[in-house]
């Protein structure tokens, strides 16, 4: 299984990766977690990266070209891959045919995940994340906790999680990387998915879109 997923931030990208993985034991590379860990770890890229996503704006093409070539070298993609958060633009996908195309990999599928504009500004604007172990919960799941259940760390809210970074990111999204849904149409690799409904039902759609 070699595939991408596509959708806004917050789509559920992620939580489908995941459970992807769990399945098909494939690699999961996600963009934002190889960048988060930059920022976290306080690099050179981390600390350009971070002035780029608390602004809502897309990292360097460069930049996370070279993370993702990186990452698809690893062994454990060789059995196959989940791209989570890349590409993000045509140029990226055209970059990324380049390369897959060098290594002799052949993409089975593209699955974009659809969710309206403001059911995602409310699910990233209510979440909120846990300093010592990274989980992420919902202000509404939380009531009058103000602690992580699994760890005990504090819980925050990110920086790109605030309602003008959200904003932004979406139209970021809608500018750079809607087109995308087009370029891979073209090529007979789409396969569309309403995600505005619950992660399983969702996960039943993806499985059977990709003849599993």
């Amino acid at each position: 299984m070699k595939l991408i997923l596509l959708g806004a931030p917050g789509a559920g990208k992620g939580t489908q990766a995941a459970k992807l993985v769990e399945d098909f034991a494939v690699a999961h590379i996600s963009t934002g977690d190889i960048l988060r860990k930059a920022v976290a770890d306080r690099t050179p890229l981390g600390v350009t990266a971070k002035e780029y996503m608390d602004k809502g704006e897309l990292v360097p093409d460069a930049v996370v070209i070279g993370l993702v070539k990186a990452r698809l070298a690893q062994p454990d993609a060789a059995k196959g891959f989940i791209l989570d958060g890349f590409p993000r633009t045509t140029g990226q996908a055209e970059a990324l045919d380049r390369a897959l195309g060098d290594l002799g990999i052949k993409l089975d599928a593209v699955v974009s995940i659809d969710v309206p504009k403001a059911k995602i500004v409310d699910r990233l604007t209510s979440r909120r994340t846990c300093r010592g172990c990274g989980r992420i919960f919902s202000v509404a799941s939380l009531g009058d906790v103000k602690a992580c259940e699994a760890c005990g760390g504090e819980l925050y809210q990110r920086d790109d999680d605030t309602v003008a970074t959200v904003t932004n990111r979406l139209d970021v999204y809608e500018r750079s990387t809607a087109p995308l849904i087009e370029y891979y149409r073209a090529q007979g690799l789409l396969r569309e998915i309403d995600g505005d409904r619950g992660v399983d039902a969702v996960y039943q759609d993806v499985k059977s879109a990709l003849g599993a």
